[in-house]
């Protein structure tokens, strides 16, 4: 028993202990604890005891001196969003027409936002647009393809939630532009359209319209180019800038740093079908001239002499050497009965003045026909045979010679030949000249241009039907070889080439070179 009483007594000793210990190093850690605790507080107010630095203060906002919210400020109540609402026949594919080639996917028109599917039925297609009013009764500026066919258009004002119901005043399918009205019984803001021909390469300008539906967005950029054509229609000559041009932007304003608007943005180019920096805007000076006979006769007419030329050779002094004009501009064909005809004129003439202003290229053939009377007569300065002659010709309504646009043929005969500088020709029966609608010409049939190749670098197509080369008379095969084997290395050469035109008559084309020394 006394063992086990001597066991009892020395485990409770030696929990007492064991508490204690505890106990004396809870008390020890605590104090350790409060000390470094004091020293850190004692460092954080040394540390924060204060400075002698001068508190910051929020200035009064100031714009600022290079921004451009004047501008915006003073033009963007004029611009307005534009819905609309066209019925689609999936079944015929009538779909609105483009300026652009639509199937090229590196142009893109930013106006297509579909709703619905793409079945057998009529479909409902809604497009998003911009418009700028230029006059305080409800008149707007934009593009014809935003409003092209629609049944419906609807604009909201900036800041407005209200959608007015507009109607088509008129529409210009040669520049894409047309006037729309809205009635909102008050007076409106409007912006003023500037002179497009003061715009440099290198000025600020700035976009104003409805992206992808964002109202009243505003992008800044420079005019990177001014004339642009040879991306749309005829009467089509851009100002180029890289202010950002997205969805929806069709039919807004380009802004100078006036605050003028000097451009009715139309259309932009893409590598990725996205914004890269290439936008374009049809010039306030067109715009103005086709707003100006829209509202005052419902369309815009254009004089026309009937005529269809080569642009590129009002600069190619080869060609105009070979046909003996000093500059000019060549005619590819004369639409029959036309005032062209009537005045003697012929393919293959140099026409290189005006009413005594010098023609060097086809706007200048172009605008001061296009901007006479109807019923006015131009005198015209020409070159035929190396000789400089004159004649005169009566302008009319340019629908009326050319009633029948249509697309060009192309024909790509069977049984192509061994190239002769890329170039398969074959002999023009009346076969192949019925398939290609060539009947009653004379020359050889490009069957085939190889890529790459000499002939595709002077701008053969399948189809072409070659009468000339240096002047000589290619009537059969045996005359194309025979030409074609005079020339050497290094020699200038010019073939006469007979083509469709857009409206699908036969023209006359020029097509320069230097004969390639491998022959390709």
């Amino acid at each position: 028993m006394d063992h086990v009483r001597e066991m009892v007594d020395w485990t409770r000793r030696r929990k007492i202990v064991v508490a204690g210990l505890v106990a004396a190093t809870l008390i020890v850690g605590i104090l350790i604890g409060t000390v470094i605790s004091g020293r850190v507080s004692a460092m954080k107010a040394l540390s924060f005891a204060g400075t002698n630095a001068t508190p910051l203060a929020l200035p009064d906002p100031i714009p600022s001196s290079s921004s451009f919210n004047a501008i915006v400020t003073r033009v963007e109540p004029a611009v307005v969003n534009i819905a609309t609402t066209q019925v689609i026949d999936r079944k015929s594919k009538k779909h609105r027409s483009s300026p652009l080639d639509p199937d090229d996917p590196s142009e893109d028109f930013f106006f297509h936002f579909f709703d619905g599917r793409p079945d057998a039925q009529p479909q409902a297609e809604r497009s998003l647009g911009s418009g700028v009013i230029v006059d305080r009764r409800g008149y707007i500026l934009t593009n014809n393809h935003v409003v092209e066919q629609a049944t419906k258009i609807q604009v909201q004002l900036n800041g407005d939630s209200t959608k007015y119901t507009a109607k088509v005043v008129g529409v210009d399918e040669d520049t894409d532009l047309a006037v729309i009205k809205i009635d909102t019984q008050k007076d409106l803001p409007f912006a003023k359209l500037g002179n497009s021909d003061g715009v440099q390469v290198g000025d600020w300008v700035l976009a104003i319209g409805s992206p992808f539906g964002l109202n009243a967005t505003v992008t800044a950029g420079i005019i990177s180019a001014k004339d642009r054509g040879g991306i749309g229609r005829q009467f089509q000559r851009f100002l180029q800038t890289d202010a950002a041009i997205n969805p929806g932007n069709s039919g807004g304003p380009l802004v100078d740093m006036a605050g003028q608007v000097i451009g009715i943005n139309t259309a932009s180019i893409t590598g990725g079908r996205g914004y890269e920096g290439v936008g374009f805007a049809m010039p306030s000076t067109t715009a103005l001239s086709v707003y100006d006979q829209i509202v005052k006769n419902g369309r815009v007419t254009r004089g026309s002499i009937g005529v269809s030329f080569q642009e590129e050779q009002g600069t190619n002094q080869m060609t105009l050497k070979y046909l003996g004009a000093p500059y000019g501009v060549v005619i590819q064909g004369i639409e029959p009965g036309s005032p062209a005809e009537k005045a003697g004129l012929k393919d293959g003439d140099v026409i290189t003045a005006i009413n005594g202003t010098a023609v060097k290229t086809g706007n200048d053939l172009v605008n001061p026909i296009a901007g006479a009377p109807i019923g006015s007569r131009v005198k015209i300065t020409y070159y035929r045979d190396k000789q400089q002659r004159e004649t005169s010709a009566t302008v009319e309504d340019r629908t009326r010679v050319f009633p029948n646009a249509a697309n060009r043929i192309n024909g790509t005969p069977d049984e192509p030949a061994p190239a002769e500088f890329g170039l398969h020709v074959e002999s023009l029966t009346p076969e192949r000249a019925q398939r290609v609608g060539m009947e009653g010409q004379k020359g050889v049939v490009v069957s085939e241009v190889e890529p790459a190749s000499f002939a595709d670098d002077l701008g053969f197509s399948p189809g072409d039907v070659i009468a000339e080369v240096n002047g000589q008379a290619v009537n059969s095969l045996d005359d194309y070889r025979q030409a074609i084997g005079k020339l050497k290395a290094g020699d200038n050469v010019v073939f006469k080439v007979r083509r469709h035109s857009y409206n699908d008559r036969t023209v006359t084309v020029f097509l320069p070179g230097v004969v390639p020394a491998d022959g390709k």
